[in-house]
């Protein structure tokens, strides 16, 4: 959380500084996320492709950058699996990821009246994965998209993107030894998720209500 504090006085100090108009915008976000496979040393989780939901309030710095704080969530299902292949959470595998990110993200317009406006965004954070036995501690996540945004006349607007999710979780040690090293060494194991998917927004833009 303080690292994500620090993140947020930086930008706040960018914003003042910024130049051109700033406006407030409101976007509700859905999308389909491809499934992933998770390994966990020698078990293994496959998590489903599923629905993802939620929402962000960007904020324009200036007329083509802006910085963003967003919430996704996807309920799916985890399978584990041992190494063999079978399945040792039958009926009780129903569980969801959320996110928790700020970051920006940059527009290529090239004049005030284009209405097909290509982007790229990126955002850290936190995230959690749930499940029927209780809540992960929040861990590290990061994600990236690539779209456009399609403007109109009024205050609404739809986004259009591809994008990449990930979050990183320790969960467990593995011991090393190596003649001479004076071992064995304890090494944290690490959790990978990272997922494609394809969504976009429906969007408000304050400035223009």
């Amino acid at each position: 959380m303080k690292f994500l504090t620090a993140i947020l006085l930086i930008l706040a100090a960018n914003t003042v500084n910024a130049q051109s108009p700033q406006s407030l915008s409101l976007n509700v976000y859905g999308g389909y996320t491809l499934p992933d496979r998770v390994r966990l040393d020698n078990y293994y989780t496959d998590i489903q492709g599923a629905f993802e939901y939620g929402g962000g309030l960007e904020y324009f710095v200036q007329r083509n950058k802006s910085i963003e704080f967003k919430y996704m969530r996807m309920e799916s299902n985890f399978p584990l699996y041992t190494p063999g292949g079978t399945q040792i959470n039958k009926g009780n595998d129903a569980g969801a990821l959320n996110f928790w990110t700020i970051g920006g993200n940059n527009y290529f317009a090239r004049t005030t009246n284009q209405r097909a406006i290509p982007f790229v965004g990126f955002g850290i954070g936190l995230g959690t994965a749930s499940g029927p036995d209780g809540t992960s501690g929040a861990k590290f996540a990061w994600d990236a998209k690539i779209g456009v945004k399609l403007v109109t006349k009024s205050s609404l607007y739809v986004k259009l993107d591809a994008y990449i999710q990930s979050m990183i979780s320790t969960f467990g040690v593995d011991f090393w030894y190596y003649p001479g090293w004076g071992g064995p060494y304890a090494v944290s194991d690490y959790a990978h998720i990272f997922q494609f998917g394809l969504g976009g927004a429906i969007g408000f833009d304050f400035r223009k209500k």
